[in-house]
């Protein structure tokens, strides 16, 4: 079995991403999708919970990516080369999963390809990491 992180303040991302990846696996890239942005946001939850840093527990993952930014989870020197990061972070799986998995789809069923789905699958789990990383928990 896989893990993506044995950091026991982890475990509801961890668990959020090992569903993704289950989904993944089983084709269900749009409830892939879903759980790799609810990994993402338990990540930063669990950051912003350690660290004793204010958030909401239903803020959206650019409210939560704003916390980490303010709070300075990237170093203030460091924030200029890491906004690509930043934008990443916002607009990647997000908006892959907006576009392709979280709202009605209408007349028409909208597939989701194998290949984006991998993509944000393996962008969540090194965005997750690198956050990790960073928190030095």
């Amino acid at each position: 079995s896989i893990r993506l992180t044995s950091n026991k303040s982890f475990k509801g991302a961890n668990e959020e991403y090992l569903k993704a990846h289950d989904h993944y696996k089983n084709g269900r890239n749009k409830e892939c999708l879903t759980e790799c942005l609810k990994a993402t946001e338990s990540a930063i939850k669990s950051i912003c919970v350690k660290k004793k840093w204010k958030f909401n527990e239903n803020d959206s993952i650019k409210k939560l990516i704003q916390v980490v930014f303010t709070n300075d989870l990237v170093p203030q020197h460091n924030q200029q080369q890491f906004n690509s990061l930043r934008n990443l972070l916002e607009s990647g799986v997000p908006a892959i999963r907006n576009r392709h998995g979280a709202h009605g789809q209408g007349v028409e069923v909208v597939p989701v390809n194998n290949e984006i789905t991998r993509y944000a699958l393996n962008l969540t789990g090194a965005n997750i990491l690198f956050l990790i990383d960073q928190a030095k928990l």
